[in-house]
């Protein structure tokens, strides 16, 4: 099974990416085969139609097949001011354009939805845009009670993921719901995933 993870932080040492880098360590450690890629959405150029229609550049091409390939997605967003960052929604705007006659690469697509942020609320504010946003794009959100990483930065960290048991066990009822959608999802195709 593939997953693209992606990180609504361009920062390298965002509370985020660290949050997708324990979800990595999780399926690691779950029965089956499961590999994990991240999209840096801050390699992606700002939306253009006009660049659309140019076939895009090779990063969203590449983009797009990435996401086209995987089987789900697990995405982890900052809240800025409220909502998802510009860089995450412009990845969105890029993965949610038909490619000629395939649906666009987010249509049907698994995804798992989470946040954090050094704040109290752990950016929960912007989970109810980018869900919204999903939505419109065709994505299937798993339903899963929120899960917003509250305090990031004052959590333990080693190698670059959280070790927080608390946070940890959280994280992967919600990467086993994920798991679960698409499984389900295969069923309802009729292919064994």
């Amino acid at each position: 099974m593939k997953i693209v993870l992606i990180s609504g932080s361009t920062r390298g040492d965002s509370v985020n990416t660290a949050v997708l880098a324990t979800v990595r360590h999780i399926l690691e450690g779950l029965p089956g085969e499961h590999e994990s890629v991240l999209l840096p959405v801050g390699e992606l150029p700002f939306y253009e139609a006009e660049l659309e229609a140019a076939d895009g550049s090779a990063v969203v091409r590449a983009a797009k097949e990435l996401v086209t390939g995987a089987d789900a997605l697990f995405i982890s967003t900052p809240s800025y001011n409220g909502e998802m960052p510009g860089a995450l929604k412009n990845a969105l705007d890029w993965l949610s354009r038909a490619q000629g006659e395939r649906p666009s690469p987010l249509t049907g697509k698994v995804t798992a939805v989470t946040s954090a942020s050094p704040g109290v609320r752990g950016a929960l504010d912007a989970q109810t845009g980018l869900i919204g946003v999903l939505g419109r794009c065709g994505a299937r959100v798993v339903e899963h009670e929120p899960v917003a990483v509250a305090r990031a930065g004052a959590l333990a960290v080693e190698d670059g993921r959280y070790t927080d048991p608390e946070l940890v066990a959280r994280l992967e009822s919600l990467t086993r719901s994920l798991l679960a959608g698409v499984a389900e999802a295969g069923e309802r195709a009729g292919v064994l995933v």
